[in-house]
């Protein structure tokens, strides 16, 4: 979790170069959960990937249109569908003639406090890329990696010309990801952690927040944050016997922007169905958690 920022001046809508292959259009989306904005990734020179096209925004589809200044589109690619990744897939779809690819279709009634994270119920992709598969354009190649946590469907995508990975929300460079149940998945998203933490990869482009250099740094940071989260909950749980969740939120997240109590209680609730499928601690009815 993080605290607001100041969205004045930041420069959507701007095509930055970030390496000879990436290239960046930030969308006008900002919020508590998306900071500066959903970050659409332009690969390649010739022919080009679209990652994460962001919202179904009128000025953001334009500047996305100037970005790719006639050029091939390949493929548009959905590391996941939440509402500030995948709507103007088909939209971009449309104008440019390539397929939307990338993570599987998913739509549930999330009852979470993100009204910018519910999920986009029209996304058909054209094809779905499972672990390993491949998209590849002129002078890049983008790989599939699945990174079930955030949501069941979540793909990272890995660009082997520059040991670059475009993380999604699985990983961002500003916070960390809000898990939440149902279909957000602690132990997925550690074990999903774990493999980045495995990889080789030089560079992340997150879908929010700067390029992360060091990541394998990042990923045991936040590992171990994630840790310290679940140690906090269990001392909290023995201290003070059956608690319900606001009860653990108020006391672990004393100086975050209450606006985000609602997700950090997701979070909350994830490491506790996580604890309680290892036998840790088990739900007491009503909204209350014990100690087993």
């Amino acid at each position: 979790m993080a605290t607001p920022f100041d969205p004045a001046d930041l420069p959507t809508g701007i095509m930055m170069s970030l390496s000879p292959l990436v290239h960046r259009v930030l969308a006008p989306n900002p919020s508590p959960f998306t900071y500066t904005g959903t970050q659409t990734y332009l690969v390649g020179t010739d022919e080009l990937a679209v990652i994460d096209p962001g919202p179904n925004d009128a000025d953001h589809l334009a500047a996305l249109g100037a970005a790719i200044a006639g050029r091939r589109v390949v493929a548009i690619l959905c590391t996941h569908t939440h509402r500030d990744h995948s709507p103007a897939a088909r939209p971009l779809s449309q104008a440019t003639g390539a397929p939307v690819v990338g993570c599987a279709p998913l739509t549930l009634e999330d009852d979470g406090p993100r009204a910018d994270a519910a999920f986009d119920a029209d996304y058909r992709p054209d094809r779905v890329l499972r672990d390993g598969e491949m998209v590849v354009g002129s002078d890049w190649t983008l790989e599939a990696v699945a990174t079930p946590g955030h949501t069941s469907n979540h793909l990272c995508f890995a660009l082997p010309q520059e040991r670059a990975l475009f993380t999604g929300d699985h990983v961002m460079g500003w916070s960390t990801s809000v898990i939440s149940p149902p279909d957000g998945d602690m132990t997925h998203y550690m074990s999903s952690m774990q493999r980045l933490l495995e990889r080789e990869d030089a560079i992340y482009y997150p879908a929010h927040g700067d390029p992360v250099d060091n990541p394998q740094r990042l990923v045991r940071g936040m590992m171990g944050h994630r840790k310290q989260r679940e140690g906090q909950i269990l001392r909290f749980l023995e201290r003070n016997g059956e608690s319900a969740i606001p009860a653990m939120v108020a006391e672990m997240y004393k100086g975050v922007d209450p606006r985000l109590y609602g997700a950090a209680g997701r979070s909350v609730l994830a490491h506790l169905i996580d604890l309680d499928g290892r036998g840790v601690v088990a739900t007491a009815g009503d909204g209350q958690w014990r100690m087993r």
